[in-house]
């Protein structure tokens, strides 16, 4: 049951208006029924919150679109918010990752269910690989395919030099977290989560690891956290441990290279053959890099009033990203 300090807090946020607090306090009373293993209880509790929300806010019930709600106050300056329409199949992705993907959209659309059981689906991801490679853009999908709103994490706003600050602004994002269904990405995660004890090593940074590690592992929201990184050497090893999934990217392979050029090109060359060659030139070119250039050999073509793109200006396009990624290898 809850405790007294729950109810107290609960009875506070409603006699003050508080919705935002009202709603975190009675989702970590959901969780904690949860812990107790009274699954059905807490699936009960989260389910009347979210009616609760619903007919508050004139929103839809879970499964549904939710409309855009703006962070008002501090948490404008530490969160972003769009509704993407992106989904999986605007993407090439190597067949394990499409699949890790997949079973966390599974999971998730079963969450009411597989809860009832006292099951908990995967809704905590840690993204690792090279940039552009496509890991911003999955939090996107995730968030268009479920019709959820996708909350950028704004890291740069939370490092302070006053103790204690950066701790209660991560508090914040976390009571979102749980009071706002979302995706909520934390990009370039490497920022607060890289080893403790290394030689760059600062107490803030520190204490804001410390606090993000305590946070993720007592979140039991219906909420995504996805957290992305081109550098997980660096990031602390018990990090890897608070994630549902850890989920490898890397540069496209050769089939992954033409699938992508087909599916940028399907309505502007002329010679489908050429792909392939095409392909060959781009291999070793990230995701992002392979859609510049198509995007700036299209844009051309659209500028000049033609029907169809050149095979060789895409051609000379890759050939200068490729000069480029050599010129920053060295």
């Amino acid at each position: 049951m809850a405790n007294g300090d729950q109810l107290k807090a609960l009875l506070r946020s409603h006699a003050e208006g508080d919705d935002r607090h009202f709603y975190s306090v009675a989702m970590q009373m959901a969780a904690h029924e949860a812990k107790q293993g009274h699954g059905k209880l807490a699936e009960e509790l989260r389910e009347l919150i979210d009616a609760a929300k619903s007919r508050r806010h004139g929103a839809p019930l879970e499964g549904a679109a939710i409309p855009i709600t703006r962070p008002k106050g501090e948490l404008a300056s530490l969160l972003s918010v769009s509704y993407p329409s992106r989904r999986l199949s605007d993407m090439v992705l190597a067949p394990p990752v499409l699949e890790s993907l997949q079973q966390v959209l599974k999971e998730q659309r079963h969450l009411s269910k597989l809860r009832s059981h006292g099951l908990h689906p995967r809704r905590k991801l840690l993204l690792v690989g090279p940039s552009g490679t496509g890991k911003t853009m999955t939090a996107a999908a995730l968030a268009g395919e479920l019709g959820i709103p996708l909350f950028v994490v704004r890291l740069d706003s939370f490092i302070t030099k006053f103790m204690g600050e950066t701790a209660a602004k991560l508090r914040q994002v976390f009571d979102a977290v749980a009071s706002t269904r979302g995706v909520y990405l934390f990009d370039e995660f490497d920022a607060i989560g890289s080893q403790r004890g290394m030689a760059n090593d600062v107490g803030e940074t520190r204490r804001i690891l410390n606090s993000f590690l305590l946070m993720i592992e007592q979140d039991e929201s219906s909420s995504v956290i996805v957290a992305a990184t081109n550098h997980p050497d660096i990031l602390d090893e018990a990090l890897f441990r608070r994630f549902d999934d850890v989920v490898q990217y890397h540069v496209p392979s050769a089939d992954e290279v033409k699938a992508l050029l087909r599916m940028r090109l399907a309505n502007y060359l002329k010679s489908p053959k050429a792909l392939a060659e095409l392909a060959e030139v781009a291999t070793g070119l990230s995701h992002a890099e392979v859609a510049r250039a198509v995007g700036d050999a299209i844009k051309e073509a659209v500028m000049h009033d033609q029907d169809a793109v050149a095979v060789d200006a895409v051609r000379s396009l890759l050939q200068q990203r490729q000069a480029v990624m050599r010129r920053m290898d060295r």
